[in-house]
């Protein structure tokens, strides 16, 4: 009978490719992990709870897999209901249709004319560049990572939760119109996991937008094509004629409807845990088939995927401080195979509420616009479109922050950062302390409305972990980021290799700031909860004023300032100001009348600590500030800028004179840029092939003077979208 099943297995996987090295390779790699995992400790993680379904409606999808074989479920019969019945399109079938239709006829006509190439030369170009580009959606394939993934997740992971209500709203939004999937991307685990769980619930599986290195890799590469992954540039620059294919081959996937379609409309892997502001380009296109008239709606679908523990800290730290990325490759997966002896925890992919931009475009859009051109030429989109795409995936980032469960680690963690760090390091802070300030801190979080991952529950009741326990399992999980000693909590620093001589201070600087970055990213997954009431808290702290209409001007500077930090809805700074004060209000911490906002007897904690988490970006860009202002810098380019400023917070670190290593994150330094450019403080100069910027250092100065209180709230504009 072994026999059998096992040559069973080997027929399902050598028919998934036409090329027999191709399956070789895989079997290989396949048998290659397989034997990893039978030499771990366990064969896979026992769950953290014994319950299928927690108390948001969460339901652990590995429970069912832990209790039947893999192969079964990877062979089991998959019956999607997808959009009006549409039956499966083939890659042949897509390209022809993108190639043969007449926008892209009219496109490769005018860039033929412009450059003086044949239609036939152009045509070819486009030929490759969706040869390059194309998915090739095989369920044969998905069958096979469906076989690998189960394995591969109930290795790594205690449990996968997934809130049911939003699957099946998803099931059946799926057969009304053609739907966008758009999770945040924190990890290369979120790439796959979505596919991985519309199979296992009969849903139809996604088409993937990605990025091109992914394809690079070898078989690999073709794997992930086959799984539904279509590949794109990251440089397209001005490109018409990638823009055009890339644009048509995204309408057509929409139009047809065959399967959802899938893109982060952050762009890129958060290398923070924050949110990133959204990139428009994807939004766009998947929207102007509705603008147009095409469909009669289009479905989104927010999805929040929440980790207790991710896969890449140690990575993304290193690459914040300046260390190169290592490039996407077969044999970089095959060495990263250590990482299945680790423990990460739980993870949460919560689908949001299906949501139709019909009703959400509603007295946004004038469609009549778009008859007065044909709908298969070319079209700019109108100021009242992109203003409405600006809106609309700045609302999309919003929400899945708002669907995301914050952990007590992350909570942890932002207690942990407001200790000096001579404490983590060389003192250790009291466990104890540590313990009741974060039992504070989620009553907190929890007035704030947060979506709260605390194993138990968040009481004390029959049946419950104590939350001493619950803590105490955080602080193992995350056994690389810090350990516990004699009652204190220690910082962990970077383990060396034997030297011949002592570390130097700057290398000193780079391993604490390594282990304070990835401290600082599990902060950064629940700072969406306080920035609001925080942005309020730490106007009162600098401006010293309790007058509603001062507080209100500054909160907006601060919004301005920290701009690409932080996810702000467009035009809605009045309605985040009143949020932060309902939220403030709420826990006790001020009294709000039509005119004043005052500190409350019992307020000054909560201020306090709300205060000090956006210390840590206060300082980081009151350093870059003073560079620009002080060191006479009119000209710069971004890669000057980068290793000066870190260079910079290195010296000051070690001289005692900057208390956050947060000023040496590469993200922080790149976000200063992109807010004074905003703040038009910063002007990049047009043709520039170095990113060469122009630097008004008044205007830098100012902002400084600003944020360090020097300028009172009085003196600035109040309306909230003035320039500075």
């Amino acid at each position: 009978m072994k026999n059998t099943v096992r040559d069973s297995s080997a027929s399902l996987l050598l028919g998934l490719f036409s090329s027999a090295a191709l399956a070789a390779f895989f079997l290989c790699f396949l048998l290659y992990l397989l034997w990893r995992l039978s030499f771990s400790a366990s064969p896979h993680r026992e769950p953290r709870r014994a319950g299928l379904e927690d108390e948001e409606g969460f339901v652990d999808i590995l429970e069912e897999r832990r209790r039947s074989t893999d192969l079964g479920h990877a062979l089991r019969t998959f019956n999607p209901h997808p959009y009006k019945g549409a039956s499966p399109c083939s890659m042949a079938e897509l390209n022809k249709a993108v190639l043969e239709s007449q926008y892209l006829r009219y496109v490769v006509k005018e860039i033929a004319r412009d450059t003086g190439s044949s239609e036939e030369e152009v045509r070819e170009d486009a030929c490759g560049i969706l040869e390059e580009m194309s998915q090739n959606l095989q369920m044969s394939c998905i069958r096979l990572m469906a076989y690998t993934f189960t394995k591969v997740f109930k290795r790594l992971f205690s449990n996968i939760f997934v809130n049911m209500e939003g699957l099946n709203k998803l099931q059946q939004a799926i057969q009304d119109s053609p739907v966008i999937l758009m999770p945040n991307h924190r990890s290369y685990v979120d790439f796959l996991v979505i596919s991985y769980i519309l199979f296992t619930y009969d849903i139809p599986v996604p088409v993937i937008a990605a990025g091109i290195p992914l394809a690079g890799m070898k078989i690999v590469g073709e794997i992930l094509r086959r799984s539904g992954a279509f590949f794109i540039r990251r440089a397209i620059g001005s490109d018409r004629l990638y823009w055009a294919v890339l644009s048509e081959y995204v309408k057509a996937i929409v139009r047809r409807g065959y399967a959802p379609l899938e893109f982060y409309v952050e762009g890129y892997r958060s290398r923070t845990l924050k949110s990133l502001k959204p990139k428009l380009g994807m939004m766009h296109m998947v929207l102007e088939p509705y603008f147009k008239g095409e469909v009669f709606d289009i479905t989104l679908v927010p999805i929040s995927i929440s980790y207790d523990r991710l896969l890449e800290e140690s990575l993304l730290a290193q690459e914040l401080l300046g260390v190169p990325k290592p490039k996407e490759s077969t044999m970089g997966l095959l060495k990263a195979s250590k990482v299945l002896q680790e423990d990460y925890g739980s993870m949460h992919v919560n689908f949001g509420r299906p949501l139709s931009v019909r009703a959400l475009c509603q007295g946004k859009i004038n469609h009549s616009q778009y008859n007065l051109i044909p709908r298969d030429l070319p079209q700019k989109p109108t100021a009242e479109a992109q203003a409405c795409v600006n809106w609309l995936s700045h609302l999309m980032v919003r929400i899945q922050e708002e669907g995301s469960l914050i952990s007590p680690w992350s909570l942890m963690a932002c207690l942990l950062l407001q200790a000096p760090i001579t404490v983590l390091t060389e003192d250790g802070l009291v466990w104890h302390q540590l313990t009741e300030k974060t039992i504070w801190l989620k009553k907190l979080v929890l007035d704030f409305g947060a979506h709260l991952n605390w194993p138990g529950g968040c009481g004390e009741g029959i049946g419950q972990v104590p939350d001493s326990d619950v803590m105490l399992s955080s602080l193992a999980l995350h056994h690389s980021v810090v350990n516990r000693k004699g009652g204190r909590v220690y910082l962990v620093q970077e383990k060396e290799p034997a030297r011949k001589h002592p570390v130097s201070p700057e290398e000193g600087v780079h391993i604490t700031a390594a282990a304070v970055l990835m401290l600082a990213s599990y902060r950064n997954q629940s700072l969406h909860v306080f920035v609001r009431p925080a942005l309020l808290a730490t106007a009162m702290h600098i401006t010293k004023s309790s007058q509603r209409d001062e507080l209100f001007t500054f909160f907006c500077f601060l919004q301005d300032v920290f701009s690409f930090e932080f996810i702000f809805i467009p035009d809605e700074s009045s309605q985040d100001f009143q949020e932060a004060c309902f939220l403030l209000k709420k826990c006790g911490a001020v009294h709000i009348t039509t005119q004043k906002v005052t500190v409350s007897e019992a307020g000054m904690e909560v201020l306090s600590f709300l205060q000090a988490l956006l210390q840590p970006f206060i300082d980081s860009y009151q350093v870059m500030f003073n560079y620009l202002s002080e060191e006479g810098v009119h000209m710069l380019t971004e890669r000057e800028f980068l290793p000066t400023v870190r260079n910079l917070a290195s010296k000051l670190i070690m001289s005692g004179d900057l208390g956050t290593y947060e000023a040496l994150s590469s993200d922080t330094q790149k976000n200063v840029l992109s807010a004074l450019r905003s703040l038009e403080a910063v002007t990049k100069l047009s043709g520039s092939k170095e990113n060469e910027y122009k630097v008004n250092t008044e205007a830098v100065r100012r902002i400084g003077d600003i944020l360090s209180g020097k300028i009172p709230p009085q003196m600035l504009r109040t309306t909230p979208d003035a320039r500075l």
